[in-house]
């Protein structure tokens, strides 16, 4: 197996690739060879990943959750690269830890807005350019939380849970189109979210407790994420669909 180059030729569009795990998977797929629309709610934040990559990537502004800024984001970046092969559905958001009864509507609507409708709008505004192109691949970041849920959290978890099904769903019934469809679960990482998702300051006797969970002993990094990635996207896993692959050191067992 080839080290370098396994995305040479392909297109990849990255949401949520301002920072963090969408930043790191952005940086290794264009490092593999792929041209990458770095697409993000902070222009600037887009931008600057985009710089740091260089020519074969360039910056969107969009809010996933909107489907006017969704397709217009789509549009720019297919007239500049052409049809999309690769979609990494990466824009997450969440709650503060804490009990379900006092999340107010309000960010309910928010978190399933950013993290379940947006990969409706994306696979509205990319699966038909897919099926014109003869395949492609969809990669959904879910989470651990979608499969071995934890009180505080439940209605993020919930959108995860919306995110591993849908995956699977889409993983079937995209199948004749030779569209792949997987969904990664990472455990908690050291992103912008780290203290919402513990819901307590970020110190190291509180990262120590949640890391006492994970069997490999530590959080997950953006570039753990970033490599699964790569192997869902990659034709290394030209058979593999419908896959909910946990990157959790162990935590979901």
């Amino acid at each position: 197996m080839g080290a370098q180059h396994r995305l040479a030729g392909k297109f990849a569009i990255v949401t949520g690739a301002g920072g963090g795990f969408g930043e790191a998977i952005a940086k290794l797929f264009a490092a593999e060879g792929a041209r990458v629309a770095v697409l993000d709610i902070r222009k600037d934040a887009a931008e600057r990943v985009a710089g740091e990559i260089g020519e074969s990537a360039a910056a969107f502004a969009a809010d996933v959750g909107v489907k006017a800024e969704v397709d217009a984001a789509v549009e720019a970046a297919v007239a500049q690269f052409g049809k999309p092969d690769i979609v990494v559905n990466n824009a997450g958001w969440t709650h503060k830890n804490q009990p379900a009864l006092d999340v107010d509507e309000e960010t309910f609507d928010r978190v399933f807005r950013i993290n379940v409708k947006s990969i409706y709008l994306m696979t509205h505004a990319t699966v038909p350019l897919m099926r014109q192109n003869g395949g492609g691949v969809i990669v959904n970041i879910g989470s651990v939380a979608g499969i071995r849920p934890r009180p505080g959290l439940s209605w993020y978890n919930s959108t995860k849970g919306a995110v591993n099904i849908m995956s699977q769903s889409l993983a079937v019934e995209l199948a004749p189109d030779n569209i792949r469809v997987n969904a990664l679960c990472p455990v908690m990482g050291e992103t912008g979210l780290l203290e919402s998702f513990m819901g307590v300051p970020d110190t190291p006797e509180n990262r120590a407790r949640f890391v006492a969970t994970i069997p490999l002993g530590r959080m997950s990094r953006p570039d753990d994420i970033a490599r699964a990635a790569l192997y869902l996207a990659s034709p290394d896993s030209e058979f593999v669909t419908g896959v909910l692959l946990p990157v959790d050191g162990g935590r979901t067992i």
